[in-house]
C-alpha cells in the first residue's frame, strides 16, 4: 500500500479575507504528485492495490453537473467571507428560537433527529455559510441551480479520477461541511430550506473505507480502485489508531486540531463523524486553533530564521520571551474572525529568539486553553494524547504543552497521519489488511514528551498572554 505526501498548492487571495485554490492547478499537481510517488518507490501503476484519498473538509467547489465545469475556484475553509453572514445567523433571535424549539421536540420525542439543531452554531471554516454566501452572490449558480453539484475537496477529485461516472462523498467530510444531519446521517433539508440551497445539490453519502469505483484508464494509464474517501483530522485519527473512547489526536499542522473520539455523540456536543465502516459508526468531538503552523511560516517567510529546525532551540536560548507576547490571527473560540495578528510588550531589548519564543508559546497556551475546554465538556475519561502534524516536530512546543496540560503526549515517526489513515482505510477496503488490530501492530512511536514542570511556574507568562488578548480583539 502506497501513500501519498501532498505537495504545497498555492494560495490565491482575491480579496482581504477570501483564500481560494485554484482548481486545474490543485488537480494537476494531485495528479502528479501520485505518478512521481509510484516512480519513486520503484512500482508501476499496475502494483497499486488501492487508492485513499484524505482532503481538506471545508475547502469546496460547485460545478454544472453535465459540462464538469466549475463556477468558481475553491474556497478555502480559511476564508472569512461568510463572516458577516455567521455572526449574524449565531446572534440572531430566529437561531435562538430553532434552539428552544428543537430542544423541547427533542425532550418529548427522544427523536435524534432533532437533537443536532438544539445546539446548532455556524462558523467560518464550515462550508455551509461560504456555500449560501455563493448562492447569493454568484450569479450563474443560481441561474443553473438544478445543473450544480457541490463537493468538498474528495467529491471533486472522485468526479474527475472517474470523469464524471461517480459523484460521492463519505460521512467524515460530509459531517464536517455544517450542512449534513449527524444523527439521522442525511443532508439536513430544514438547513437548506433556511439558507436557501436546494438540497439538490449534495452528492450521495458513502462509507469511509469502500469501493468507489475506479480512476479512468486514460489518467494512469490502468484503472485503480479508489477505495476510500475521508476528512484529514479524521484520517489523522485513524491513522493514530485512535480506536476507542477516549483517545486523544492532536493535529499541529496549518491549524490546531484537538479531536477526541468519544464513541457514541456526547450530549449537548455537536459531533462529527469520525469515520463509518460497515455498521460501525465512529464520533468525535473537536476543537480547533488556528494560525499554527501559519504563524511559524509567516515567521520563516520574514526571515526570522532560515529553518524551522532551528526555532526549538532559539526559544529555548532565552529564558523566557521578556513579556513580549504573540496574538494570533484567530482566537482560540474564533470568535473574531477580522483579529490580525500582532506582537505585544516590544522592547529595544527584544531580540529574534523572543520573537520566535513568543509565537511558540502562544501554540502551547492556546493548547493549555482548548484542552480544558474539552475536558469540561467531554464527559468520558481521556487517554494518551497522539500529536502530529509538523509543528508536533517542535521540541519546544510538545513539551510545553505536555507541562501545561500535566498529561504524556506521544509522537509518531511519521508525523503525516492523515495520508497514513486513507491508506489505512484504503487498505481495509482492499482486504490488504483485514482488521483493525493489524493496523495498532504498525504503529511507531518517535518520542514521548511526558511532564517536567508543574504548570505553575507558566503562570506568570500566561496570565500576561491572556491579558495581551484581551486588548486585541476587533484590532
Amino acid at each position: 500500500m502506497l501513500f501519498v505526501f501532498p505537495e504545497q498548492v498555492e494560495s490565491l487571495y482575491p480579496r482581504p479575507g477570501w483564500v481560494e485554490l485554484d482548481p486545474e492547478v490543485l488537480w494537476s499537481q494531485f495528479i502528479g504528485v501520485i505518478k512521481e510517488a509510484v516512480h519513486a518507490a520503484g512500482l508501476h501503476m499496475r502494483q497499486i492495490a488501492g487508492l485513499g484519498i484524505s482532503t481538506q473538509r471545508g475547502t469546496f467547489i460547485t460545478w454544472h453537473k453535465r459540462t464538469g465545469k466549475p463556477f468558481h475556484n475553491f474556497i478555502s475553509w480559511q476564508d472569512l467571507r461568510s463572516a458577516e453572514l455567521v455572526n449574524s445567523w449565531n446572534n440572531s433571535l430566529l437561531l435562538k428560537v430553532i434552539h428552544v424549539i428543537f430542544t423541547v421536540l427533542h425532550f418529548l420525542t427522544g427523536n435524534d433527529r432533532y437533537l443536532a439543531p438544539s445546539f446548532l452554531t455556524f462558523s467560518t471554516h464550515q462550508a455551509s455559510m461560504k456555500l449560501s454566501w455563493v448562492f447569493k452572490n454568484i450569479h450563474e449558480v443560481t441561474a443553473k441551480k438544478n445543473n450544480c453539484c457541490f463537493g468538498t475537496v474528495d467529491t471533486w477529485l472522485l468526479y474527475r479520477l472517474t470523469k464524471g461516472s461517480v459523484y460521492a462523498t463519505d460521512y467524515s467530510n460530509a459531517s464536517a461541511t455544517g450542512i449534513f444531519e449527524p444523527f439521522t446521517k442525511c443532508w439536513n433539508p430544514t438547513l437548506c430550506n433556511l439558507l436557501s440551497i436546494p438540497v439538490s445539490i449534495y452528492p450521495p453519502v458513502r462509507d469511509t473505507s469502500f469501493n468507489f469505483g475506479s480512476t479512468d484508464s486514460e489518467i494512469f494509464g490502468v484503472p485503480i480502485p479508489i477505495m476510500a474517501l475521508v476528512a484529514d483530522q479524521q484520517s489523522a485519527m485513524f491513522g493514530e489508531c485512535c480506536f476507542h473512547p477516549g483517545d486523544v489526536k492532536l493535529t499541529m499542522g496549518t491549524g490546531g486540531f484537538w479531536n477526541v473520539n468519544t464513541g457514541d455523540p456526547q450530549q449537548g456536543l455537536y459531533p462529527l463523524i469520525g469515520w463509518k465502516i460497515g455498521e460501525e459508526v465512529v464520533y468525535l468531538t473537536e476543537g480547533s486553533i488556528s494560525d499554527v503552523g501559519t504563524a511559524i511560516k509567516w515567521a520563516l517567510d520574514i526571515e526570522l530564521f532560515t529553518n524551522v529546525d532551528e526555532t526549538a532551540e532559539m526559544a529555548q536560548s532565552t529564558a523566557d520571551s521578556e513579556g513580549v507576547c504573540f496574538i494570533p490571527g484567530l482566537q482560540v473560540s474564533g470568535d473574531d474572525p477580522y483579529l490580525c495578528a500582532s506582537f505585544m510588550g516590544l522592547k529595544p531589548s527584544t531580540t529574534r529568539n523572543h520573537l520566535v519564543r513568543a509565537i511558540l508559546e502562544s501554540v502551547a497556551f492556546r493548547n493549555k486553553l482548548l484542552y480544558d475546554i474539552i475536558v469540561k465538556k467531554v464527559h468520558i475519561p481521556l487517554r494518551t494524547i497522539r500529536a502530529d502534524g509538523g509543528v508536533s516536530n517542535n521540541s519546544f512546543v510538545m513539551q510545553m504543552t505536555s507541562d501545561l496540560i500535566n498529561k504524556k503526549i506521544e509522537k509518531p515517526a511519521n508525523v503525516e497521519m492523515s495520508s497514513l489513515g486513507a491508506a489505512f482505510l484504503a487498505g481495509l477496503a482492499s482486504g490488504f489488511w483485514t482488521n483493525k488490530k493489524q493496523l495498532k501492530k504498525l504503529r511507531r512511536i518517535e518520542a514521548v514528551f511526558e511532564p517536567q514542570k508543574d504548570s505553575e511556574e507558566y503562570r506568570p507568562a500566561m496570565d500576561a498572554w491572556l491579558q495581551a488578548m484581551k486588548h486585541s480583539p476587533h484590532w
